[in-house]
This record gives structure tokens, C-alpha cells and sequence, in this order.
């Protein structure tokens, strides 16, 4: 299946000249959800892969979602970084992300 109809693209986010990819509409569509996890889970059943990292928000999502799908632990990735977001990408005010560090929990 063709994915990129359920991706929604933000222009010139975070910042002018760089079109953003937004999930969110292919994670709150079942059929385009499951579709995603399908061809993850395609792509990694056969790579003895224990566990699976998942960096912040759309990959704690995605990642968790196919860790319980090939039956192996998740392990969760924060970025150490200064961050201003309003709750939407299509209307936020965003301070420059450095990123010091990463954390596992």
C-alpha cells in the first residue's frame, strides 16, 4: 500500500524551506496504521532483533507498536534538548533544539 496519502506535509516547519512529514494522520487511521506495522514488521521479522528503540513521541508510537508485534521488548529514547511547541505544528512557536544528550529509561 502506498503510504504517502495518509502523511500530511507542513510546509516551512520547524522553520522556512523545510516541509515537516506529520504521522499523526497515518497513526489515527486504522487502515493506514496497521499498513505501516505491516511492512515494519515485514521488513524486521527475520533480523533476531530483541529489542526495539523508539526516539521520542512518533516513535515511542510506532516503536512500541511493533515491539509488541515481533514479540520483543521496547526500550524508549529521550532527547535532552529546550523545546517551546504549541500543541499543533501548524501553529507553534519553537526555540532552537540542541541536543545534549539522549536517555534511556
Amino acid at each position: 500500500m502506498d503510504l504517502s496519502s495518509y502523511i500530511r506535509t507542513v510546509p516551512n516547519f520547524p522553520k522556512e524551506g523545510i516541509m515537516f512529514k506529520d504521522i499523526t494522520t497515518l497513526i489515527k487511521d486504522p487502515v493506514g496504521f496497521e499498513s505501516a506495522l505491516d511492512d515494519l514488521f515485514n521488513m524486521a521479522k527475520n533480523m533476531k532483533i530483541t529489542k526495539v528503540v523508539g526516539i521520542e513521541s512518533r516513535g515511542f508510537i510506532m516503536g512500541a507498536a511493533l515491539a509488541f508485534r515481533l514479540g520483543v521488548g521496547f526500550i524508549p529514547i529521550r532527547g535532552n534538548y529546550r523545546q517551546k511547541l504549541s500543541k499543533s505544528p501548524t501553529n507553534l512557536n519553537m526555540e532552537p533544539i540542541k541536543l545534549k544528550s539522549i536517555k534511556m529509561h
